[in-house]
């Protein structure tokens, strides 16, 4: 989380004022609809083979830009990014693989200091001018939307029957691939409604990962009051512990949306809707309490009041 990765339009977050992309259109091509062979071959084997080479971090922060939203870049995106990750689970070997230990590694070192979070300044540059719960509201829709898509794509995928409990030695590989990249959205949108609310994480780039990992981890906000003290440049122990029972957490949610034909598609998408829905609203609600102290009452009463914020927000 660099301060140039402020500037940068980055994710379907940048929903109202994308570019056209018509080579996009033109390049997803019969990928856009694979066929269900193709669909069930993929979804069946953790570790597909396919070409070599390509960056875990890269591919995640690839499907959160505008090169993801397309539908058929998508398809082919989470096609490399299973592949990628089936080759390093396959190099972790099993012992390092159960339990969920390389997972949490690979997204604490790999991942997550890759997801651009922009400041607020750009957050509204991005947004047309939109501010407070307005601004907050237009992320939290623009991520709703991005993990819907996932979801649907990654079902999609692996539209197969899969019965086995959520272990990633049985997990067929487009889950995991779903799994982190729905994760990375969700941690950027955290990291962004941080700074809409005037609240975000303090300390060096590692430090404001590390953050918001935790505010992800735990569903919670950044306590203002206790920032300095609980943000380390690297994860403790409990930090790694809660954030891999929320993977992990995360990954059987996404194994219950396989099924046959199209059911899984459907499935994850509704999933994931609702699931970046309640967590935007725990953490809202905990950034609107640390804003604003009457920020209870009017969340309870619904008062147009809760459409600003209190002017010392940034």
């Amino acid at each position: 989380m660099t301060g140039s990765a402020h500037g940068e339009r980055t994710g379907p977050q940048d929903e109202p004022d994308r570019a056209e992309r018509p080579d996009a259109a033109r390049e997803a091509g019969d990928a856009e609809r694979p066929d269900a062979s193709a669909r069930a071959a993929a979804g069946t084997d953790l570790v597909p083979r396919g070409p070599a080479g390509d960056d875990v971090g890269d591919l995640v922060t690839r499907l959160m830009s505008d090169e993801g939203a397309d539908s058929g870049r998508r398809v082919r995106l989470m096609g490399r990014l299973s592949r990628a990750l089936a080759a390093r689970a396959r190099a972790a070997g099993a012992r390092g693989v159960a339990g969920g230990r390389w997972l949490t590694e690979l997204f604490a070192t790999e991942i997550a200091p890759r997801i651009p979070v922009r400041d607020h300044e750009t957050l509204s540059r991005h947004h047309r001018g939109l501010a407070g719960e307005d601004l907050a509201d237009a992320l939290e829709r623009n991520a709703v939307r991005a993990t819907t898509a996932v979801g649907a794509a990654g079902g999609a995928l692996a539209a197969v029957q899969f019965t086995a409990p959520p272990l990633l030695l049985t997990a067929p590989a487009q889950i995991v691939a779903e799994t982190v990249v729905v994760a990375a959205i969700e941690v950027k949108l955290i990291g962004e409604l941080h700074e809409v609310y005037g609240a975000p994480a303090p300390g060096t780039a590692l430090q404001r990962t590390s953050g918001y990992l935790v505010s992800w981890a735990k569903r919670r906000g950044i306590d203002p009051l206790q920032a300095g003290e609980s943000v380390t440049a690297a994860l403790g122990a409990a930090a790694r512990t809660a954030l891999r029972n929320r993977l992990m957490r995360l990954l059987g949610r996404h194994l219950t949306t396989l099924g046959p034909y199209l059911t899984g598609a459907v499935a994850g998408g509704t999933l994931n809707r609702a699931g970046t829905r309640a967590l935007a609203a725990a953490v809202r609600g905990d950034l609107r309490a640390a804003a604003l102290p009457e920020a209870r009452n009017v969340r309870r009463l619904g008062s147009a009041r809760g459409r600003a914020l209190p002017r010392g927000g940034r």
